[in-house]
């Protein structure tokens, strides 16, 4: 996404940042069906490997680039490193982050939950270190002050809440109605929002075709993307956040911010004994807006996350890997062990 100019052409902030040897894979063509733009971004991305050689890649999440990479990696014989696997969510976005986990060597995971899940994949405990999420390293440093990204973007309101809203890819018939509800919820709200494009995943055309038909609301700003620190501070600000977005469950959070969770994409990914500041809902107008109207009794922060130690913690784990061989094994856990033990008495003896 961050070569598409749809989506605001976000690689020159990376540049602008002063990262050096940043590669830009300007060869890739991105076709909107995601098997494609995943055998594409191989074909990017084994070029590159094959040519800087190099002894680790390090992916993270599950998106299909971070997939593009671990296959490119294993295929290639060269150790994978999977930042944030053992996560759950409610749409295909889960089958391809314990994909990559299977072809990824060393794991660097949010929590004790994920750790757990890792084991159950059948990963080697010795690979797995928990890191907290690397997004909390930012959040609690410096941000933007929020009155300069406020005049930056040319937003004047006041008070305002976040909207975000992604495909999901199993229910892609249901979008555009979806969307619809979400974007007559919020009108009806009169609340003043921020609206962010989805990302780019099957369905994204629909979502985006709904946002820019109300771009001439006075209630809402339309925005393609946001640098992540400016968002951080819109966030930090805001009334609430309200969408299907992992924002809305991992972020949100860490300020205290309400989160309304829309759907089935985030299904699973976190309990309300501790992330207290979410209310689930369904795409239905009425049962949006009654959570709009409930979000300040939902102002709880949590730590679930991450402490914002990631980055030294990632560092410091990366210093110490054992040599791992390229060939993977699975790792029974002592339950199956046990289990395989009884069944084989009971079969064979």
């Amino acid at each position: 996404m961050h070569l598409l100019e749809k989506y605001g052409y976000t690689c020159r902030d990376v540049v602008r940042d002063g990262y050096r040897n940043v590669y830009c894979a300007e060869s890739i063509t991105y076709t909107g069906k995601m098997d494609i733009d995943l055998a594409n971004t191989i074909i990017c991305l084994n070029s590159y490997l094959n040519d800087i050689k190099p002894y680790l890649v390090v992916v993270h999440g599950d998106r299909i680039e971070a997939l593009a990479g671990s296959i490119s990696g294993m295929l290639n014989n060269i150790l994978v490193a999977h930042i944030e696997g053992g996560e759950v969510t409610g749409t295909v976005d889960e089958s391809i982050r314990h994909s990559i986990s299977k072809m990824a060597q060393y794991h660097f995971v949010a929590n004790i939950e994920s750790k757990i899940r890792l084991l159950q994949l059948g990963e080697r405990e010795e690979n797995i270190f928990v890191i907290g999420s690397p997004d909390i390293d930012i959040m609690l440093s410096e941000l933007p002050d929020i009155n300069m990204v406020k005049t930056k973007y040319n937003i004047e309101f006041n008070q305002y809440a976040i909207l975000m809203y992604h495909p999901v890819t199993t229910e892609l018939e249901k979008t555009e109605e979806h969307i619809r509800s979400l974007i007559k919820a919020a009108e009806q709200s009169k609340k003043n929002y921020i609206i962010i494009y989805p990302n780019n995943d099957l369905g994204s055309n629909i979502i985006i075709s709904e946002i820019e038909r109300n771009k001439d609301n006075g209630k809402f700003r339309i925005f393609r993307s946001l640098p992540f620190e400016d968002f951080l501070s819109l966030l930090k600000n805001a009334q609430f956040i309200m969408g299907n977005s992992s924002a809305g469950i991992r972020e949100a959070c860490v300020y205290g911010v309400p989160a309304i969770d829309i759907g089935t994409r985030q299904q699973g990914r976190y309990k309300n004994t501790y992330l207290k500041n979410i209310q689930h809902t369904t795409e239905e107008v009425n049962k949006i807006l009654n959570c709009t109207k409930k979000v300040d009794q939902y102002r709880f922060t949590s730590s679930y996350f991450g402490k914002g130690n990631s980055s030294k913690l990632f560092v410091e784990a990366m210093g110490s890997l054992n040599e791992t061989p390229i060939q993977k094994k699975f790792v029974d856990t002592s339950e199956t062990q046990e289990a395989i033990k009884n069944y084989i008495n009971e079969v064979c003896f």
